[in-house]
Formats: C-alpha cells, structure tokens, sequence
C-alpha cells in the first residue's frame, strides 16, 4: 500500500510539473449527475466530473480533452484508500482547478490550443478508465466502472457541451492519463464522423511490457493485477452466467425427443446429440462476443 501511494503522488507531481510552467486560471467542476443512472461511476459510487472552458475565436470548433493521471489501484484495499480521496470520489474533488499549461486559455503560455474547448476529465476510477463490472461488492461498496465513466463524460461532452460538431479533436493525458489516450484512442475516434480530424497524445508515455532499471518486469506485474481487480473478475461472472445457461439449455433439450426438434428432422441431423449441438454454438457465440469486446470494448460503442 505504501508503495502504491508513493507511485501516486510520484505520477502526480509529475504531471503537477509540467502543467506548472505557465500561468493559470480556475476553472468550475461539472459533475456527469446522468451518468449515474447508467452505473458511470467513481470507485465511490459518485458522479463523475470534468473541468471545461469554452473555446473561442478561430478555435471555436476544435477540442482538447486531457485525461487527469494519478496513478493505479492494483486490489480492493489499495481501491478502498483511493475512493476517499479525489482520486476515488467526486465528492473529494475540489470546485474548481488551475488550467496552466496546453490547457491555458493565453497564447503566449499555450499558442496551439489556447483557444480551443479545453477539458480535463477528472480520474476517479483507478484503472485508467478500463473497469466494466457490474457486481458492487457491500463490503466495501467499490465500483470498478472506468470505461463507464470515460464513455458518460464523452457523451455529456458530445451532446450538452457541442463537441459532437468539432472539426479537430485530440485525446490526450499524463502518467495514467497518457495511459487512457492510448487504451482509449480508437473509441474517441469512432465518436466522431469520418471527416473530424482526431488525434491522442500520450503525454509522458506509459509502456507496460518495457522493463525497469532493475531489468524486472515490475510494470507488467502490477499492471496486471490492475486488471484482475478492475476487469477479470466480469469474466468470471460471465462464465458462471454462461455455464448456468449450457447446463439449462441441455437440461431442456435432454427432456426433448429428437423428433420433437424439428432441426433434427434430417437424417444426417438425427445421429446428433441436440444438447451438444447447442452447447457448442452457445460456446462459438459466447466466444465472439467475448473476443468483440475486448478487441473493441464493444459496450462503450453500443453506449452511444
């Protein structure tokens, strides 16, 4: 746990650097109050929340949306001390917050983006926006909702704030916000009609696979039990659901006479066992949805 916190303010005064290098002004929290309807939620159960400052001028229709960083959560206990804090709650968020940097609204601190609609998504999750489990765990009433609360703040930036008509937008984020541009670049691209310029930036790179100054795979390793904690365990309880209709479904069929099965009318179908017959297209359909979505992440596409 020490270790993990130490990571957190690390990636934290990271980023707190390199925005510093400009002059600043405060910009109001938005809270995504929709998004919880739809589970879009903090590790907490609260809303999620953005900072946004409309563009002007020639950048009117162009959009720059920075993804906070803050580190990882990697078990349920590193989760719990995260969700009471800004990092875990939007209750623990403050009103407002400085826009210095490639988020300035001045053009001799930030002459390419300073006057675009500039967002910074608040980082409330702990996975890099990639968590998508239903099951809510009354112990410790932990949400592992990212991709979720990624997809309700874009759609609350599509359709109220205007961004649905931007004629160029960029994805960007630092440390684990870095992280987000990358895992979430074809999604942010797919918002957007084919003629809408769309760019991600990975602003200070994250590179799992890539060794430490230990020649250790120390990345790799906890990157991994971030997605135990965040996604696998919607696997799991997919397989169950997934054995449970199989067993079912033979049960059923086992009840039922070939001849009863009108697929078993033919006489090259009628030396088939119908129960396995349905059992392995249950398996090949469960399979490509399986592969669909982590390819693609298809519940983000179908959320919009």
């Amino acid at each position: 746990m020490v270790a993990a916190r130490r990571g957190l303010w690390f990636s934290l005064l990271v980023c707190a650097l390199m925005l510093l290098k400009a002059q600043g002004f405060s910009v109001p929290i938005t809270y995504v109050e929709n998004g919880v309807v739809e589970g879009a939620v903090c590790l907490d159960g609260s809303p999620p929340a953005y900072h946004f400052d409309k563009g002007f001028g020639a950048g009117i229709n162009n959009w720059l949306v920075f993804i906070e960083g803050g580190g990882w959560c990697n078990d349920v206990t590193t989760c719990h001390v995260r969700a009471n804090t800004g990092f875990g709650s939007s209750k623990k968020m403050g009103e407002e917050v400085n826009f210095t940097g490639i988020l300035s609204n001045e053009q001799k601190y930030n002459p390419d983006f300073y006057n675009w609609n500039r967002i910074e998504v608040k980082y409330c999750d702990g996975a890099s926006f990639t968590g998508d489990l239903e099951a809510v765990d009354p112990a410790t009433n932990l949400h592992f909702r990212g991709a979720r609360v990624f997809l309700a703040v874009m759609k609350d930036l599509l359709m109220a704030k205007g961004m649905i008509n931007a004629q160029n937008a960029i994805l960007s984020g630092c440390s684990a916000g870095g992280l987000t541009s990358i895992l979430h670049c074809d999604n942010f691209r797919a918002l957007f009609p084919v003629g809408t310029r769309v760019k991600c930036l990975a602003d200070a790179g994250y590179f799992i696979n890539v060794k430490d100054i230990s020649d250790a795979s120390h990345i790799e390793e906890f990157f991994a039990q971030v997605v135990a904690t965040h996604y696998e365990k919607i696997l799991s309880l997919r397989i169950k659901f997934f054995l449970t209709v199989v067993t079912a479904l033979d049960s059923s069929f086992n009840l039922m006479s070939r001849d009863q099965l009108s697929i078993c009318q033919h006489p090259a179908l009628k030396r088939l066992n119908p129960g396995l017959v349905s059992t392995v297209l249950l398996i090949v359909i469960y399979c490509c949805e399986m592969i669909l979505e982590i390819a693609y992440q298809t519940p983000f596409l179908s959320g919009l």
